[in-house]
């Protein structure tokens, strides 16, 4: 198979019976060089890269550790279909940072787990905008290819835009200007219309607290008083503006009851940004609590 610079490919379908919630291992062979210009990092799995035609071998010999995913970008299981496809949509707290490597402790792995019916998507990246691109490209962009045009799609969690508040005057922004909230919300609204058009339900999910968040890292500046201020008013216009079909509120189920900017201890996985295990398990739980029709959509 010869893939062009650019595009993609669908292998050959394979016939075996695959159980919900098993886990894959899929091995491709280069016998060439093949230069990556683009690939998943931080995935939270460990890949590994063996020299030779290893693709039959059960396990790899004097193999290197690669933290990411490349190469493949998705596989499609034929299932019957009743519930359809459920896509998370985000950033790098859909993408999973902060839960422990390789043992799939990710929000979104924790909602395939309470409903092994439905089909469970994870189309987060670390670092995605929903405004600007940079570390993948900008919402709207990637929203067709990475959503809507997944197989028996039905509803879609968009949660994102943490980024857009939290990177301008920090190091991973330094000159861009502060994050305006009339434009997210006009962001939110074209993801909205794009996903209506073709018939999918959007679930919108609200910031997460993240009060000191990088604190100590070259990334200090993440958070100020200022960004807190237009995260909350995101969050009011989520809850409130009746826009979504249904709201998760992420914030109210993480968020310090003593300290409302700031992520309860339990759920923190030590950043102030990214929830760890547990509190990847109450996101999940969140979703289950606030929207009951999801597998119904």
């Amino acid at each position: 198979m010869t893939i062009p610079p650019g595009q993609d490919a669908i292998s050959d379908a394979l016939a075996f019976a695959a159980r919900p919630l098993e886990r894959l291992t899929v091995s491709t062979w280069f016998p060439g060089e093949a230069p990556l210009t683009t690939f998943h990092w931080g995935a939270q799995q460990t890949g590994y890269v063996a020299v030779g035609d290893v693709t039959a071998a059960r396990t790899l010999a004097a193999s290197a550790a690669l933290a990411g995913r490349a190469f493949v970008s998705a596989v499609q299981v034929d299932g019957d279909g009743a519930c359809g496809t459920v896509v998370a949509f985000g950033d790098s707290i859909t993408d999973g940072n902060g839960s422990t490597p390789d043992l799939h402790r990710r929000w979104p792995d924790y909602l395939a787990e309470r409903l092994p019916d439905v089909g469970i998507a994870n189309a987060g990246i670390s670092g995605a905008r929903l405004l600007s691109s940079g570390m993948g490209v900008a919402a709207a962009a990637r929203f067709g290819p990475d959503v809507l045009d997944q197989p028996g799609v039905r509803a879609v969690v968009v949660l994102i835009g943490i980024n857009d508040i939290g990177w301008p005057g920090s190091a991973f922004a330094p000159a861009d200007p502060p994050a305006s909230v009339a434009r997210m919300i006009e962001g939110y609204r074209t993801l909205i219309a794009q996903a209506h058009a073709r018939g999918v339900k959007v679930i919108g999910g609200t910031l997460l607290p993240f009060h000191g968040a990088l604190h100590g890292t070259p990334f200090a500046g993440y958070w100020s008083p200022a960004k807190e201020v237009r995260r909350q008013e995101v969050n009011a216009w989520i809850r409130k503006s009746g826009e979504f079909d249904a709201v998760v509120d992420f914030d109210a189920a993480l968020r310090d009851p003593a300290d409302p900017a700031r992520m309860l201890p339990v759920y923190d996985s030590g950043d102030h940004l990214h929830p760890g295990d547990a509190g990847y398990a109450a996101m999940a739980g969140a979703v289950l609590r606030d929207v009951p029709r999801l597998t119904a959509y």
